[in-house]
Formats: C-alpha cells, sequence, structure tokens
C-alpha cells in the first residue's frame, strides 16, 4: 500500500551511493548563540563575552551542539523533507573540527555512502549520509556519519 504522505518523495530505490546533496548556509548571530545556550548548553563560553575571550575558544562560541542542530535543519529543508524519511537511526564520528563564532556563516554537503534495505524489515532502506559542514572561510567545523530510516516503493523487490 502506497503511503499517501510519501507517495511524492523520493524512496530508497531513487537515492544512489555517491549523491551529493547542498545543505545552503545558515548565519549564525550572537543571539542564536545566546538564546540556545541559555536553555541547552550555559557554558560560560557559549554566554558570557568576557569569559569567552579568556577561553581556549577566544570568542563567544556556538555549542557543538547547536552547529549540530543547525546541521540538521539544513539536511531537513533540502534533503529529508523530499524523500520518504522515517527518522534518524543514529550517528557516529561526530567531530567538531573548530569553534563556531558569532556571524560566521555555516553550510555544506553530505554525501550518500551506502544504502542497505532492511533484512527483518524490506519496507525499510537505510542510507548513510556522511556531513562535511564548513565555515565562511571553508573552515571544517563539523563532520559526523548519520543514518535514516528511508521507505521503499516495493517491499517485495528483491534487496
Amino acid at each position: 500500500m502506497t503511503n499517501p504522505v510519501t507517495r511524492d518523495r523520493r524512496h530508497f530505490e531513487d537515492l544512489a551511493v555517491g549523491e551529493v546533496i547542498a545543505l545552503g548556509h545558515t548565519k549564525v548571530t550572537r543571539e542564536m548563540i545566546t538564546t540556545f545556550a541559555r536553555e541547552f548548553d550555559p557554558l560560560p563560553f557559549h554566554l558570557d563575552e568576557k569569559a569567552a575571550k579568556a577561553s581556549l575558544l577566544g570568542g563567544l562560541a556556538s555549542s557543538g551542539w547547536q552547529t549540530g542542530a543547525l546541521s540538521l535543519r539544513m539536511l531537513v529543508d533540502s534533503f529529508l523533507s523530499q524523500i520518504a524519511s522515517a527518522g534518524g537511526l543514529g550517528f557516529t564520528n561526530l567531530k567538531w573540527k573548530n569553534p563556531v563564532m558569532v556571524d560566521d556563516t555555516i553550510g555544506g554537503t553530505v554525501k550518500i555512502t551506502d544504502l542497505r534495505r532492511s533484512a527483518s524489515h524490506p519496507q525499510w532502506g537505510i542510507v548513510t549520509l556522511d556531513f562535511d559542514i564548513r565555515n565562511q572561510q571553508g573552515k571544517p567545523v563539523l563532520t559526523m556519519r548519520l543514518a535514516n530510516l528511508v521507505e521503499t516503493r516495493n517491499a517485495e523487490a528483491a534487496a
């Protein structure tokens, strides 16, 4: 039976290993950094300019978790909202390479590095995505590998 919500979206069979998806860009403002930090990561180098300048980061910096959340938002906007995604299965190899500072613009790509059909649930496929997020100077700020569950069009098709 076809899912009416995802009928017109790309399915597992429409994806290809090696496909690169451009994520667009997001400017990270002081207000974004401090608002996120107050709620989720209230360390001084995310909240207080003076403490941040004295820290290893040398200035007010985004939480790594905020960088991850912004990266996920870009992924949803540019890719996951266009495929028959059923949600994430987890991530590995998360690395925060360089801090995201006030007024940095981040963006990047994800690359499909693996596709496999679930052996126990053939109506689902698993897509593996490698993130490469960089700032406006081209410096890497985040890398990670994400596994996402995607509907197949035909569960009876050979794996």
